[in-house]
C-alpha cells in the first residue's frame, strides 16, 4: 500500500496555544534529522483559544474533535492522518532531535512491532527525580514504555487503535501491542538513544514537585473503588488534571 508520508505525528491538543508551537518545532527538528517524509496532525479537542490558529500557522494539519476521552482524541488523529508509522506525543512535551530517524530505523529493521520512548523531565529536582526513577522502575519491570508510542498504522489497526480508557490508555495499548507484536514473533522496543522530554507545567502551577505524590496519597480511596467498578471519584479527579486543566490554567 501506497502512504503519503513516511511517519504522522499525532499530537492531541484542548487548550494549548502556550504550548502548540514548541512541540511542533521540537518535531521539526526531529524531522530534519530524518531523511523521510513526516506529517504533524495536531488534534484540536475541544479548543477555545489560540491553538489551531498556531498550529496552522506552524504548517500541520489540524482535525476538530469534542470528545472527553484521550483515546478516542487520538484515534481521530490517526484516522485523519496519511503516514506508514504512527507516532504520537502529548502538546506540552517535546521530542528530542533523532526520534523520528531511530523510530524508523527500528521499524524498518523488521524487529520491533512497536514501542515507546524513555522520560525525562525539562528540568531537575529531588522529587522529580524520584519521579523519575519510579517510572524507570515501572517500565523496566513491565517492558511497556509509553509516553511517545509508535507503531506501524496497520498495528494499530489490527489493535483496535487506542484502548478506550479516559487515562493510562498510552499504557494499555502499549500493552496491546506488545502483545499483538509477540504473535507476530516481534519485539515491542524503547528508544536508546532519544527520549520524551516530559513537561513539569502542573508541578510549576502548583509550585510543588510532590505534586503527583500527594494527589496519589490523597486520592487512595477514590483510586480503590474506581479498581473495584466505582469510578464517579476518581473520574471527577481524571476531568480536574487533565480533561479541564487547561480551562482553568491559563
Amino acid at each position: 500500500m501506497k502512504y503519503a508520508y513516511d511517519i504522522s505525528v499525532i499530537v492531541p491538543a484542548h487548550n494549548e496555544e502556550k504550548y502548540v508551537r514548541r512541540c511542533i518545532e521540537s518535531i521539526r527538528q526531529a524531522d530534519a534529522c530524518f531523511k523521510g517524509t513526516t506529517e504533524i496532525v495536531v488534534v484540536c479537542n475541544r479548543c477555545t483559544d489560540r491553538t489551531r490558529e498556531i498550529a496552522l500557522e506552524c504548517g500541520a494539519k489540524t482535525v476538530i474533535n469534542e470528545d472527553r476521552c484521550i483515546a478516542l482524541v487520538r484515534n481521530a488523529g490517526i484516522k485523519e492522518s496519511g503516514g506508514e508509522i504512527i507516532v504520537t506525543i502529548d502538546c506540552d512535551n517535546r521530542m528530542t532531535p533523532g526520534t523520528l530517524a531511530e523510530i524508523y530505523a527500528k521499524i524498518k529493521s523488521g524487529k520491533y512491532i512497536g514501542g515507546g520512548a524513555p522520560i525525562r523531565f525539562e528540568r531537575e529536582s529531588f522529587p522529580l527525580m524520584l519521579n523519575d526513577y519510579m517510572c524507570r522502575a515501572g517500565f523496566k519491570a513491565t517492558g511497556v514504555y509509553a509516553g511517545i508510542i509508535w507503531a506501524e498504522r496497520e498495528t494499530f489497526d489490527a489493535v483496535g487503535g487506542f484502548v478506550d480508557k479516559r487515562s493510562m490508555e498510552d499504557i494499555a495499548t502499549a500493552k496491546a501491542i506488545k502483545d499483538y507484536g509477540k504473535k507476530q514473533g516481534k519485539k515491542f522496543g524503547v528508544l536508546g538513544y532519544n527520549a520524551l522530554i516530559n513537561s513539569t507545567r502542573k508541578y510549576d502551577d502548583a509550585g510543588d514537585d510532590w505534586l503527583y505524590f500527594k494527589l496519589a496519597f490523597k486520592n487512595a480511596v477514590p483510586m480503590i473503588k474506581s479498581a473495584l467498578g466505582k469510578p464517579e471519584e476518581y473520574d471527577a479527579l481524571i476531568d480536574e488534571m487533565f480533561y479541564d486543566y487547561n480551562d482553568n490554567h491559563r
